[in-house]
């Protein structure tokens, strides 16, 4: 089934944010532990699971079991009111990629496209749902500590790190969200020196 999908300034309208995980290689990781945590590339990883916006906010963020599934699965997810195409929804969705189950609050891409509309659905699909994977980036690159294996030995500690990480990063995106408005806002209204003014 194909939804409507439509963009508003350039964010994808009633989307709660982009879903995915990333994968932190645990390299002292308890050996009775290992097999329990292995990842895809087969040593041990903990995984983290994001939500983040187009401008890399990270609104969720859980290691191993999340509790977001399980609200999910029993049709639990934040009120948004929308109509799309004539068809009423009380829930907003998250997009995703092919490994998330096919619930209706989870948009996935749709493969191998036919149609006009399913070709510019999968495209705008796939470019929003990258924004959490920019959000991963861009955490790793500005912690070095979560850029490479973890050292520690207790999953505590490397919550914390990662917590803090994240509460870090989100600062630095509220703190620089003013930096990008047009000139034109940041000057007072009842400022004596306004653009354009000699």
């Amino acid at each position: 089934m194909l939804r409507g999908f439509y963009m508003v300034s350039g964010v994808v309208s009633r989307m709660l944010g982009s879903l995915d995980c990333m994968h932190w290689k645990w390299k002292n990781c308890p050996t009775a532990w290992a097999g329990q945590y292995a990842g895809r590339s087969g040593s041990p990883t903990i995984i983290l699971e994001a939500v983040a916006d187009y401008d890399l906010w990270i609104w969720h963020a859980y290691f191993e079991s999340s509790h977001l599934f399980s609200n999910l699965a029993s049709g639990i997810a934040p009120p948004a009111h929308y109509v799309i195409q004539g068809k009423e929804y009380d829930m907003g969705y998250y997009l995703a990629d092919g490994i998330y189950p096919k619930w209706s609050t989870i948009v996935q891409t749709i493969r191998d496209p036919h149609s006009q509309q399913k070709k510019y659905f999968a495209m705008k699909q796939e470019s929003c749902r990258k924004d959490v994977e920019r959000a991963f980036g861009v955490l790793q690159s500005r912690f070095a500590i979560i850029a490479g294996p973890s050292r520690f030995w207790r999953k505590e500690v490397l919550h914390d790190i990662m917590t803090t990480c994240i509460i870090i990063h989100n600062m630095i995106i509220e703190d620089e969200r003013d930096l990008n408005a047009p000139i034109q806002d940041a000057v007072c209204s009842n400022s004596k020196y306004r653009i354009g003014d000699r």
